[in-house]
């Protein structure tokens, strides 16, 4: 395994770790969090270990539990609340399941701290595959002004590109917002006729 890919299976494992629900076992691991993060997680790093816990959770909860515009799992940026989902989701376990895994986790498997665990041991497919949520995720964190931001900032930068491509598919779909589902929504007389 080359250098540069280790690098970023830390980062992405330590990213993983970032993400998940600040509870009692998040803050025993955040002094070996501290001592094995590349410098990209400082910033994130340094606000956990300085703001107090309640706090912290009451954060992580109003940013990412009540919001869509910042939600974890990666195929609601690409399929909404949709029946594609579904599909979506089957394909991200078959993925683990091409590479040896299989997802056993209490969350969906498209959960960013799932995908990031994976991606550490199995390279960043998924994340390559989903670029544009990440980028949406991303881009609607930097905007709300939280420290969260800074771990998709260094995810992000573990992939190839930015390519022009991806940046303005975030943009245009974080404009948009993710496809509502339509189907069944029309009523079914015929055309022209009474209903």
């Amino acid at each position: 395994m080359s250098q540069v890919r280790t690098e970023h299976a830390v980062l992405h494992q330590a990213a993983a770790l970032c993400l998940a629900y600040p509870d009692e076992e998040f803050h025993a691991r955040l002094p070996l969090l501290r001592a094995a993060s590349p410098p990209a997680l400082d910033a994130f790093l340094t606000y956990a270990e300085t703001t107090p816990e309640g706090e912290l959770a009451a954060h992580y909860v109003q940013v990412f539990d009540f919001k869509n515009r910042h939600s974890l799992y990666l195929s609601w940026w690409r399929d909404g609340d949709t029946r594609r989902r579904g599909m979506t989701l089957v394909g991200f376990k078959e993925t683990y399941r091409a590479h040896g895994l299989h997802f056993t986790g209490e969350e969906l498997p498209d959960f960013l701290p799932a995908v990031l665990e994976f991606s550490a041991h199995a390279g960043p497919v998924l994340l390559q595959e989903h670029r544009a949520g990440l980028e949406l995720l991303r881009l609607a964190l930097t905007e709300h002004g939280t420290p969260y931001a800074t771990v998709l900032d260094a995810v992000c930068g573990t992939l190839p590109g930015p390519s022009p491509k991806d940046r303005a598919e975030a943009r245009a779909l974080a404009r948009s917002g993710p496809p509502r589902e339509e189907v069944g929504l029309e009523p079914f007389a015929p055309a022209g006729g009474p209903r």
